[in-house]
Order: structure tokens, then sequence, then C-alpha cells
């Protein structure tokens, strides 16, 4: 008689099924208070929470609707897609997985780049979109992120970059490593021209461009909570085989140890933009 053949079949426990009663798609649940809340109240508060002021990530374009003079945005390279250079495949060949980026958000990159007003006043901005494959930084990426920093040397006026990324683009190899490269020497441009340069970061900013752009602004702003660093904590927590402090790797972390210089509430941004490119003016 074989070991295994009068064992008994398992009894699986069933839970009953909760029927929400709430209109689809009119509600959602806080991710950090698990208040519920009215999907049209987190729209006219730019996706973040009334009861404990989660930051939800944003897309591009609602980041210019939070942030610039309405109607004031002139794109640039709005036709720069991203490509498969190297006819990458895993899972599915990469040129599978952006033909679903596109059709998921209608863009053919994740990140806009263009001129726009601020408070009146002139601005070159790039901005990166995290719903197109993590906000990952290919080759149309670096070159939208450098073809802006150009604008601003162009026009003499100060360049903002807001960052939503989770890294280079593995997909494109050493050709997205090369972007880090590529906007560090136009970044150091502008500051040898003495235009101010402006970055934003939000939930994430990691990998390739936290280690690049991202955080060699003249001012390094970040909202709330938001995740920034090279590699993240559970992959340093696997390698140094210790417990990471509370709150590594967030924003108020990093202000406390100076590696950014003031964290702002996105509703309080474009005011606080304002300011700081009034001030650069008087410099």
């Amino acid at each position: 008689m074989g070991l295994f053949d009068n064992r008994k079949n398992p009894r699986l426990k069933t839970h009953k099924k909760i029927i929400s009663r709430a209109p689809e798609g009119q509600w959602k649940k806080c991710s950090s208070c698990g208040e519920i809340v009215q999907n049209q109240k987190l729209a006219e508060a730019f996706q973040v929470c009334p009861y404990c002021d989660h930051h939800y990530r944003l897309t591009s374009e609602e980041r210019l609707a939070l942030l610039i003079d309405a109607g004031s945005f002139v794109p640039i390279l709005e036709n720069l897609g991203t490509t498969d250079p190297l006819t990458f495949f895993d899972k599915k060949s990469y040129a599978e997985r952006l033909e679903k980026e596109l059709e998921k958000t209608g863009e053919v990159d994740g990140t806009m780049a263009g001129c726009a007003k601020i408070g009146g006043q002139d601005v070159a901005l790039a901005i990166m979109n995290f719903r197109f494959m993590g906000g990952s930084m290919g080759v149309a990426t670096g070159e939208k992120i450098a073809a802006a920093m150009d604008l601003a040397l162009e026009k003499k006026i100060p360049c903002i970059v807001i960052s939503s990324t989770g890294g280079a683009r593995m997909q494109e190899g050493i050709l997205s490593l090369m972007q880090m490269a590529k906007t560090s020497a136009v970044r150091q441009r502008l500051r040898n021209a003495g235009i101010p340069y402006i970055s934003i970061l939000t939930d994430p900013t990691t990998g390739g461009s936290a280690a690049s752009f991202a955080m060699l602004g003249d001012l390094n702003i970040a909202e709330p909570k938001a995740l920034i660093g090279f590699a993240g904590p559970r992959v340093i927590e696997q390698s140094i085989r210790q417990k990471l402090p509370k709150g590594f790797q967030r924003s108020e972390f990093l202000l406390e140890r100076g590696f950014i210089d003031t964290i702002i509430h996105r509703h309080n941004l474009k005011k606080e933009l304002s300011f700081f490119l009034k001030m650069f003016q008087q410099w």
C-alpha cells in the first residue's frame, strides 16, 4: 500500500463574498488610511486624500493642470516615441509591451516636454509619467529631458523636471543607461550658464534617474512621503542583511539628512514654484 493512498483531501474554508453597493468606479479606498473617498473629490484635490493627505501618483496631463498657467504649454518632440532598438525579448517582445502601453495610456512615450508659464514666468519643463512602463527612462525619455534643458539654455529661462520613475528601462539596455550621462552633461551646461534648474521628486524617484538628473537640481523639491533613492529598500535589506530605519528613503528621511532641500504639499506647489522662480530672477 502506498504511503499516500488513504490520504484525505483537505477541506478548504470558503469566504462569504461581500457585495459592495457602491457604484463601480465612483469610490476608492485610500491605500494609506483605509477611508473610502469619492473619485470626484480625489480628482478635485489633485489626487490627495482629504483624510490623511496621502499623495497619489499623477499623470503628465494632471501635472500640467496642477502647475502651469492655463493654455500656456507648448510641447516639443511630441511625435518622438519609444522604439525597440535592441529587438528585446523576455517573456514577450518589447514591441508588444510598447503596443500595450500605447493602448493603455494613449501616449507614445512616458515623458512630455515643452515650455510653459508658471505664475506668468516662462519655464522649460519635462514631466515623467509613471503610468507608462513605470516611468522608466529609455532613449526617448532621455532625449526629451535633454531637449527641455537645451530649450532652457536657448531661451535663458529656468528648467523644471518632474520625476516619477522606477529608473532606467532594462529593455533598452546600455542605451537607457547612456541617458544618465547625457542628461547630466546637459544639466552641467545649465550650471555653467547660470540658468536655474529645479528638480521635483515625486513618488517614486528611483534607479538611474535618481542617480543622474533627478538629484542634480539647484533646488531639489519633494512631495510628502515620496520614495526616493537608487535601489529599493527590500533590495538593500537583502544585500546588507540588516533592518533599515523607519521611513528610510522617504522624502522626510532625506530632508532630515540633507539630501533634498524642501518638501512641499501638492496643493502649494505652484505657489511655491512661482516664489522660487522670482527668487532666481533676482540673481
